[in-house]
Parts: structure tokens; C-alpha cells; sequence
């Protein structure tokens, strides 16, 4: 038995949580085009007869602004302290030199292997040629070019990771597929909303806090704040006579009651907090 936990490592929007869902089968992180979307570290459990694997996708690494980035980047370090295998994942199309002094700076102790994404947006020559640069990199062992998006072979990319992986007994039972509760997801899947249907500064300065989850016979029952800086946010998230905040609702519940496999009952109220990212008491409420 091979048991050990896979790190992904990367620069924002380089598509970690795109290729977490893809191995696991289940959306587990959410997902958007927008850089830095992904707040905490998500681990997620495959498990076979023959081997665990742990994977782990990490908020994208920057420069911390204020508190709530300095959280996201403490999940990161996290990550590195106990990674057994880390995966470097890269934009193909991007400059290389971009990721490579992230990967450089992260100073890793274990293994890497780094994985090119979104192939299906270049040329078999840039692959060719971003490949060769990789592999000459101290730091890679190995170069696999996917898209993550598209689709691609899960038992040929994993088997140089199972080659890095240690023996060792299972962390957590067959039927884990996360260390997080439920509760964790459901606020992701109402934050994503708000990246899917907010645009500009909106999205990065919203939290979601859930304040009540009650299983009932016929259904689930769950209150949930939307925390925002400002009224003016407030007004936007609400919209005219609350067309936002009701289609926002709708998107996702949708996306809850097909998670949990229950009817759902969502209520939505939004709150403004001002300068909650800076604040060490209400990040530590919303979950960071």
C-alpha cells in the first residue's frame, strides 16, 4: 500500500483547482477566471486498493496585501510542510520564468513533478519548448503537459506520482473523499456565485458565513450570510427589488442539492463588515 499526500502548488489561475476536480471526480474546489478564488487549502482523498492519495489544492501564491491574503499564504506553507510529492502546476502559455521563481522560492524538500496545463490553448512546439526548460530546472523530476479543462488520462498522470509516493497505511477511511465538512462546501459553492455573477472588486471582498445547516425530514435548511466592506456592496449583491440575490440563490442551491443529494431550503442575507479582511477576530469566524 502506497499512502502520501500531493501538493499543488502554483501562481493564481494556473488552473490547480480545475485539476483537483478532474482527478477526484467530484467538484470539490471552485472554480473561475478570476485570479485568486481559491482561499484555503482543500484536501482531497483518492483512495484504491492499492494505494491513498491525499492531494491538496492551495490558494495561488502572492505577494500578501493584508490579513486574509497572509492566511491564504500560511495554507500554502502548510503545504509544504507536509507534502510528500508536490506538483508544480504551470500556465503553458505564460511566461515560464513567471512560475519558475515561485517554484524556485518555495525551496522544496520533496519531489516534484511539474505539470503543464491547458495544452489545448498552444502548439505541440511551446509544450516542446516549455517542457525543455522545466526539465532543466533542479528542482523538477519529471514535466507532464495536460489540459486539466479538456481532459486527459488520470492512470497515466498518476503514475509518476505512485512511483514518489511512500508505503504506509491509509490517513483516512475508503469512503472520505475530504477532511472538510459540508458546511465548508456549501459556502464555497455561494461564494462562487458571487465570482460567476459579480464582476470588478466585488468577489475579493466577500466571505460567506453559514449561520445555520439543520437536516429536516423532507429537507436541509441553511441560513447563510454574505459578508461584504461596503453598503454600496450590499445594494449591488441585493440588486433591483432583489433580483440578484434571489437568482444568486437559485444558482446555488441548485448546485447544493446536487453536492448533498438533498432538497434544500436557502436563505441569504447579506451583511457589511467593514475591513473584515484585516480583521484577526472576523477571519477567524469566516473560516480563515
Amino acid at each position: 500500500m502506497k499512502a502520501g499526500f500531493v501538493n499543488i502548488f502554483g501562481r493564481p489561475n494556473a488552473g490547480k483547482s480545475t485539476l483537483l476536480n478532474a482527478l477526484i471526480g467530484e467538484k470539490l474546489a471552485i472554480v473561475s477566471p478570476k485570479v485568486q478564488t481559491t482561499r484555503h487549502r482543500i484536501k482531497a482523498i483518492m483512495t484504491e486498493d492499492d494505494y491513498q492519495i491525499i492531494f491538496s489544492d492551495t490558494p495561488g501564491i502572492i505577494e500578501p496585501k493584508y490579513k486574509l491574503h497572509e492566511k491564504m499564504m500560511q495554507a500554502v506553507k502548510g503545504a509544504l510542510e507536509d507534502a510528500d510529492v508536490a506538483l508544480l502546476i504551470a500556465d503553458v502559455n505564460e511566461d515560464p520564468a513567471l512560475s519558475h521563481a515561485i517554484f524556485s522560492a518555495l525551496r522544496l524538500r520533496v519531489p516534484a513533478i511539474v505539470v503543464l496545463n491547458k495544452t489545448d490553448k498552444t502548439n505541440v512546439a511551446r509544450v516542446k519548448e516549455i517542457t525543455e526548460f522545466y526539465t532543466q530546472q533542479s528542482y523538477c523530476r519529471s514535466v507532464v503537459a495536460i489540459s486539466a479543462a479538456k481532459g486527459f488520462d488520470a492512470n497515466a498522470f498518476l503514475a509518476p506520482i505512485l512511483e514518489l509516493l511512500p508505503e504506509g497505511d491509509p490517513f483516512y477511511t475508503e469512503d472520505d473523499i475530504s477532511d472538510l465538512p459540508t458546511r465548508f462546501f456549501v459556502s464555497e459553492m455561494i461564494r462562487e456565485k458571487v465570482y460567476e455573477l459579480f464582476s470588478d472588486e466585488l468577489p475579493y471582498h466577500t466571505a460567506v458565513l453559514i449561520r445555520e445547516f439543520k437536516e429536516k425530514q423532507t429537507l436541509v435548511k441553511i441560513v447563510a450570510d454574505i459578508i461584504v466592506h461596503r453598503e454600496t456592496q450590499k445594494a449591488i449583491i441585493i440588486g433591483d427589488k432583489g433580483s440578484m440575490i434571489k437568482k444568486l440563490g437559485t444558482e446555488a442551491r441548485k448546485d447544493i442539492e446536487a453536492f448533498i443529494q438533498q432538497k434544500v431550503f436557502l436563505e441569504l442575507f447579506v451583511k457589511v463588515k467593514p475591513k473584515w479582511r484585516e480583521n484577526d477576530l472576523q477571519l477567524k469566524e469566516y473560516g480563515y
